[in-house]
């Protein structure tokens, strides 16, 4: 796979696998459920994108990968708030989470960049 190449998508990897050890034993499952498919969901757009062989179908699975950061983002302050994360970890994992967005967003930029060559 040409995903296996990229940090972005082995941190993305990294991440959701944390979450889901993290939670492993939580019985919230509705909240758990949420949280843990929007984390892997990252890693696994980033993957089906690039086995697309169009520039366009590329870039559209690295924007629905934009879009699962930042659910996930928006799921770890809930989260936070709500008393299910201590503000330290959540705090970790957004800033985790804005730097594999960051990285992505540059990854965009190299595919257009490529494209218009």
């Amino acid at each position: 796979m040409k995903c296996e190449k990229l940090d972005v998508w082995k941190r993305a990897c990294r991440l959701s696998v944390d979450l889901y050890q993290h939670f492993d034993g939580n019985r919230e499952f509705g909240f758990k459920d949420q949280i843990t498919r929007s984390a892997l969901s990252i890693g696994s757009n980033i993957a089906e994108g690039l086995e697309k062989d169009s520039l366009a179908e590329n870039l559209r699975y690295m924007e629905i990968s934009e879009g699962s950061v930042a659910e996930l983002i928006t799921q770890l302050y809930i989260e936070i708030e709500a008393g299910f994360i201590k503000k330290e970890t959540g705090m970790q994992w957004v800033k985790e989470s804005n730097k594999i967005l960051k990285m992505i967003k540059g990854y965009k930029k190299y595919l257009q960049s490529k494209g218009q060559q």
